[in-house]
């Protein structure tokens, strides 16, 4: 009877400490999402940097270009991150004429810099 008590105990003990790892993980990952999506924006807002206010209307943004086009409901436009990812980092795979920079090949921005900036932009 004492070892039966004992091992309903540990179990249950074990149970609620799983549940309770399993209910505090997401909560990290969306914080790291809500930080790469805050150094996105301060990227994509940098004038020496992303400078994408340049050519495209963001929201929060002061003085917005108008030659891209506005950057919204990037969600329904890029479903596929990748997608995006490749279209910020290298423009001219999808369309040879365009104005945007190449971020990535140019090196104007890093790898790790595109990916915020993919965060922040897929947020809007």
């Amino acid at each position: 009877m004492r070892y039966t008590a004992k091992a309903i105990y540990t179990a249950t003990s074990l149970a609620a400490l799983l549940g309770a790892l399993t209910f505090s993980l997401p909560s990290v990952s969306v914080a790291e999402e809500a930080t790469a999506i805050e150094k996105g924006k301060k990227i994509a807002f940098n004038r020496k940097k992303g400078n994408c206010l340049a050519c495209h209307q963001i929201e929060g943004g002061n003085l917005p270009g108008n030659i891209g086009p506005p950057l919204v409901a990037m969600k329904g436009r890029f479903p596929d991150k990748d997608k995006l990812r490749a279209q910020i980092a290298e423009a001219r795979t999808n369309n040879n004429n365009t104005i945007m920079p190449p971020f990535g090949p140019h090196e104007i921005l890093s790898a790790s810099e595109i990916d915020q900036v993919v965060e922040f932009i897929h947020s809007l």
